[in-house]
């Protein structure tokens, strides 16, 4: 699709100014928000939405602090008609920033950015809402010790206690039941209402992408899938039971073998997406399979919300090196979803 075009660039100022990018009854722009600006956010942001010149975005940013990291970088500013900057202020110099640092400016900047691009999407100023990675370090010394991460953070901003963070690649999909918790904390959290939400989610939106009733298996909690009873009991006593109920939604199978299920040899191919117990069962065969071509997505929200499946990569700041492959991924799976 070719948009309407904007006669000149727009800077706007505070939520709500995404609004300036829809002309003539065109699209309404996809918001991206910069991430942490000390880390990779501004390169892959930069870089990836000059792949997407028939598009229309909203960055939601420090404008002059992503300008500068940019430059240091050596990566071209997004400019252009079809790009609006939501510009949100910086609670320090710019030139004190610190590339490759948790800092508490811009943990709060990359805060004010999620909430502000949230709220844009809620009140349907923007079509979906893409986030580059924020530092939960940086948020927590700013204040916000208690955002897990983007996933919860949207969550409670639409008013849900939770919601589903799920993973998608060519030809691999994965939800998560538990997300950002200590390991020995997950069996407590493995309820009946928690699998119930994460598999209606999952269904859902697999449903929506392949346009009939997905086949998803479930990987058990336990090694061997409990061992009958050897390893543990959460196989028969809650899985086993949420599964039954699941069928409703889609052809679930389960409790699975986790260390053979998304194997070649353990049947992986019959399955359209699997669904892991805890962040690490899931995300490293996920991460060994497709990093750079995944992308994370949060289900069970009003609007479109996706990411890279990596974090703020430090060590790479303002280099020039990052690679904006999964950015590129996470605009290309918005722009799919909100079509």
């Amino acid at each position: 699709a070719v948009f309407p075009r904007a006669p000149q660039n727009k800077t706007v100022v505070g939520a709500g100014g995404a609004a300036a990018l829809c002309y003539n009854g065109g699209m309404k722009p996809l918001a991206i928000t910069g991430g942490d600006c000390a880390g990779i956010g501004p390169e892959i942001t930069a870089r990836a939405v000059a792949a997407f010149p028939d598009e229309q975005f909203a960055i939601y940013t420090n404008r002059a602090l992503f300008a500068r990291a940019c430059a240091v970088a050596g990566v071209p500013l997004p400019e252009g008609p079809n790009v609006a900057w939501v510009d949100l202020p910086l609670g320090c110099p710019v030139d004190a920033v610190v590339p490759g640092k948790n800092q508490a400016a811009t943990g709060e900047l990359a805060y004010a950015c999620v909430t502000a691009a949230g709220r844009d999407a809620l009140a349907g100023r923007v079509r979906g809402l893409v986030t580059a990675p924020f530092s939960k370090a940086a948020l927590h010394l700013a204040g916000h010790t208690d955002v897990p991460g983007h996933t919860e953070l949207l969550a409670r901003l639409c008013g849900r206690q939770e919601a589903t963070m799920a993973f998608f690649a060519p030809g691999l999909a994965v939800a998560l039941a538990t997300i950002h918790c200590a390991l020995r904390d997950v069996p407590g959290l493995l309820t009946a209402p928690r699998l119930r939400r994460v598999f209606r989610d999952f269904a859902d939106a697999l449903a929506r992408m392949l346009g009939r009733r997905p086949r998803i298996g479930v990987l058990a909690l336990n090694p061997h899938a409990g061992e009958d009873g050897a390893f543990g009991d959460e196989e028969a006593r809650v899985l086993a039971p949420a599964i039954a109920e699941a069928q409703a939604w889609a052809d679930f199978e389960g409790p699975l073998v986790p260390d053979t299920a998304m194997t070649e040899a353990g049947g992986a191919a019959r399955f359209d997406g699997f669904v892991a117990m805890y962040h690490d069962q899931g995300l490293i065969p996920f991460k060994r399979a497709a990093f750079e071509e995944g992308v994370n997505t949060t289900l069970g929200l009003p609007f479109v919300r996706t990411s890279p499946d990596h974090g703020t990569a430090f060590a790479l700041a303002w280099q020039g090196r990052a690679s904006a492959r999964s950015m590129v991924a996470a605009i290309r799976k918005a722009r799919e979803l909100t079509r």
